[in-house]
């Protein structure tokens, strides 16, 4: 078995235990769970010793599961997404079917389609979304390779995983904007 299938089989495992893994996303290293486990959620949580009033990302990847997830999905949305030239997190209204922890206070929730090809791997074989969130404690930098990932962090997930451990590229966290109701972008993390 390769690493990445391995990586692939253990993290399924956890997750659907209501674990925390710490993998690598399309942007930063990040702490990961089932989106739809409330009890998973707030583990990330106390992990990052963050307050619930700051919701957190959450991974898809296709945009044909945004209609699972939210109320009333943009129907252009598939070509808005297709027009960022870099990994770009939308705040989206009206969430649906997640835990309440990642769900913003006014309802909306932000999303990131993922390319990545292990995201988008653990992602489709878990069929749900997953939670993806700075691998830090809240404050502290987000980690742009593995090595960078703090003590703390690598001691509170239940697993890691190896895939592209070795990568030294620097990273950087995704562009961040919302879809106001009138359909216009507004840039919120550039």
């Amino acid at each position: 078995m390769t690493e990445f299938e391995n990586d692939i089989t253990k993290s399924l495992a956890v997750l659907r235990q209501s674990g925390i893994i710490l993998y690598p996303t399309d942007t930063i290293w990040g702490l990961g769970c089932d989106a739809t486990d409330e009890e998973a959620v707030k583990r990330i949580y106390a992990l990052k010793q963050r307050s619930e009033a700051k919701s957190l990302v959450i991974l898809m990847a296709d945009t044909r599961d945004l209609v699972r997830y939210l109320a009333h999905p943009p129907p252009d949305i598939e070509l808005t997404l297709k027009s960022f030239d870099r990994p770009t997190t939308v705040i989206y209204e009206g969430a649906l079917h997640l835990a309440p922890s990642v769900i913003n206070q006014d309802g909306s929730i932000a999303i990131r389609i993922v390319q990545d090809t292990f995201c988008r791997h653990l992602i489709k074989r878990l069929r749900k979304p997953l939670v993806s969130t700075s691998a830090n404690l809240s404050g502290a930098p987000s980690p742009a390779v593995f090595g960078d990932v703090e003590d703390a962090i690598r001691h509170g997930v239940d697993y890691t995983v190896k895939y592209r451990q070795q990568d030294h590229t620097p990273a950087r966290p995704s562009r961040i904007v919302r879809i106001g109701k009138d359909g216009a972008l507004e840039i919120i993390r550039n």
